[in-house]
């Protein structure tokens, strides 16, 4: 699976205390979020994030890392430019203390308006091919 990452796992020694087997297959553009500082850095609607797509098939080691099961991150999918999907890793604001008021549109629980706010389209990963 590939991941676009955008934080502490665009660094190759962190990502390796994670994971066993892993690969970074370029540099790439999140459309659609821009980053939050805050105790962990996560997303927000609107411009664009720069990172890293990571591809590994140890998906369950990522999402414990990133505290899906306790609701601090949830993993969606967004389309590639060059087709195909990325999985992205969003923080919860509230949980992460984020510097930046975040307000994912709709209503309901932040996972689910995240899901929709990325389904709705608003969201693509554009690999930066050199």
């Amino acid at each position: 699976m590939d991941v676009f990452v955008y934080g502490t796992l665009t660094e190759p020694e962190r990502v390796g205390a994670v994971l066993d087997s892993f690969v970074f297959v370029g540099a790439a553009v999140l459309e659609g979020c821009h980053p939050v500082a805050g105790r962990y850095p996560t997303l927000a609607p609107g411009g664009e994030t720069a990172g890293r797509l990571l591809r590994t098939a140890e998906v369950d080691a990522l999402d414990a890392y990133e505290g899906v099961d306790s609701g601090l991150y949830v993993r969606v999918s967004a389309p590639r430019t060059d087709g195909g999907t990325a999985a992205v890793y969003v923080g919860d604001p509230d949980a992460l203390a984020s510097e930046e008021s975040i307000t994912w549109p709709g209503t309901g629980p932040f996972a689910e308006r995240v899901r929709r706010y990325f389904d709705g389209g608003e969201v693509v990963v554009r690999p930066v091919h050199s």
